[in-house]
């Protein structure tokens, strides 16, 4: 209980410290945003603030902040530390400077910062490796709450009606304009979503402090089951993979410039940014409760899986009825940031070629081929729960891929404005030794998908020279941009001089 109540605080706190502190390095003013001098009708127009924030947070909060923390906290009790300190200096510190980047340049997507922080190159991978990530999210987050929908119909299967319904949904809040659809159903689906999150908070904290305060702490029969080293679970870098959104996410700057494209002001960058990220993390830490919670409970539960004590859960502490509205919530949890994923494709592949997206026939020419790449990955995905096992895999392993390169682009972007660039690349080179130790050390033998199968010391040691490498070529990039900028406008002043 104390562990979590204490994280809880911390999130808070860091909201007005932490957040203040990147805040004040990116320094918003008055200048126009993207919505003003952009302005399409479509994608870029102005919307109310407390409807962005909303949108923000849902397009974020995918099912990893339950999901992923319903499996993360059997690693014990020491997330509820790790998830506050990561959320508050990597994770909303990202979503941040990511979409103040995106506000600074024109509502640009993800690829074009990256290509003009990175280089050329880097770009070129970066962008192809950011499709492939998004179409796994798109066919992730329909099939997990097509899962949950066909859960309450257990005598007769409507999974793939279900599927067809949310993909629907999909490609109709990809196409029109963010205001029609995604503009008008995200006020119902924030308020159902907190709704369940407030719902399960009072309903555990009823449990904790009337039958057992000591639920929320490792039980004896938890510490014999949970995730460790020596059962094949190394905390560095298992756990910062299997929590992939309750402390950072490389996806959330995919979407980023939806929102961007839609503030009236920069200086409500640090709340619709900075802000939802760490309200994304208490949702991630009332979930990990919970899961901690019934594993105690219910020892037997270890090793269901995640979506089935998901369930358990919110029938547990809830009861029927109040579980299915929280389950409902957690639908939308995926539902939210599917359609957004998508619509980010959308905005990005035509970014990349050069095509307009005020027209609904160019939008459509865009859009039709990936969902024709959709379709393939939702049959191979479900012809076996394995297949499925593996999609999901490589969907946490690439977002946070996405995370470390998002941050390392950040700090270039500071260092070549003479600021802070530190605040980005500590937490992007943490990031990246994480990713590099997971695909060196990861392989079918140890639980996951294919990777280089190393021994773990061999995988961080090589993992750590890699790190040092990648991330001193990053400073020595952002401090000689600096200077090709600083020669730049010595240059432009003399020329403006002599006329």
């Amino acid at each position: 209980m104390f562990l979590f109540i204490t994280g809880i605080v911390l999130l808070i706190i860091g909201y007005f410290t932490y957040g203040r502190l990147i805040e004040r390095i990116i320094a918003p003013d008055d200048r126009k945003t993207p919505a003003h001098t952009h302005r399409d009708g479509v994608d870029f127009l102005v919307m109310p603030h407390w409807k962005n924030m909303l949108i923000q947070l849902l397009n974020i909060a995918g099912v990893g902040p339950v999901i992923g923390v319903i499996l993360g906290v059997k690693f014990g009790a020491i997330v509820f530390i790790i998830i506050p300190i990561g959320n508050i200096i990597a994770g909303a510190t990202h979503d941040f400077i990511a979409g103040m980047m995106s506000v600074r340049h024109n509502g640009a997507n993800l690829p074009y910062l990256v290509r003009i922080t990175m280089g050329g190159k880097f770009y070129r991978f970066f962008s192809l490796f950011m499709v492939l990530l998004l179409l796994l999210v798109v066919a992730v987050f329909i099939n997990i709450p097509a899962s949950l929908i066909d859960g309450f119909f257990p005598d007769n299967s409507i999974f793939w009606f279900a599927v067809a319904g949310i993909f629907l949904y999909y490609i109709m809040a990809t196409l029109f304009p963010v205001d029609k659809i995604i503009g008008k159903v995200y006020p119902v689906f924030g308020a159902l979503l907190l709704f369940g999150t407030i719902a399960m908070f009072f309903g555990l904290m009823h449990y904790a402090i009337f039958t057992d305060p000591s639920v929320l702490s490792e039980s004896e029969s938890f510490r014999l089951q949970k995730w460790t080293g020596e059962n094949g679970h190394p905390v560095v870098p298992l756990l910062f993979v299997t929590i992939a959104c309750g402390i950072i996410s490389g996806f959330h700057a995919t979407q980023s410039p939806i929102i961007a494209r839609t503030m009236a002001h920069e200086k409500q960058g640090k709340s619709a940014f900075y802000g939802m990220m760490v309200l994304e993390g208490i949702i991630a830490m009332v979930w990990a409760a919970a899961g901690l919670a019934i594993y105690n409970i219910f020892p037997k539960y270890f090793d269901l899986s995640a979506t089935v004590v998901l369930r358990n859960i919110t029938e547990f502490f809830l009861g029927t009825w109040m579980g299915g509205i929280t389950v409902i919530a957690v639908v939308i949890l995926a539902v939210t940031s599917g359609d957004t994923a998508m619509r980010s494709l959308r905005l990005s592949l035509a970014e990349m070629a050069g095509i307009g997206q005020k027209s609904f026939k160019n939008r459509l020419l865009v859009c039709a081929p990936l969902i024709a790449v959709v379709v393939a990955l939702l049959s191979w995905s479900n012809i076996d729960a394995k297949s499925f096992s593996h999609l999901w895999n490589y969907f946490a392993w690439g977002n946070q891929v996405l995370a470390s390169s998002t941050l390392l682009a950040s700090a270039v972007w500071l260092f070549r404005q003479r600021k802070n660039g530190f605040v980005a690349i500590v937490p992007g080179m943490f990031m990246l030794f994480i990713v590099l130790s997971y695909i060196l050390w990861i392989s079918p033998q140890n639980g996951g998908p294919i990777g280089f199968g190393m021994e773990l010391f061999n995988a961080y040691f090589i993992a750590a020279i890699l790190t040092v490498i990648i991330g001193a070529w990053t400073v020595k990039r952002g401090f000689s941009t600096r200077k090709e900028n600083a020669r730049q406008a010595l240059s432009t002043r003399i020329k403006d001089n002599l006329k």
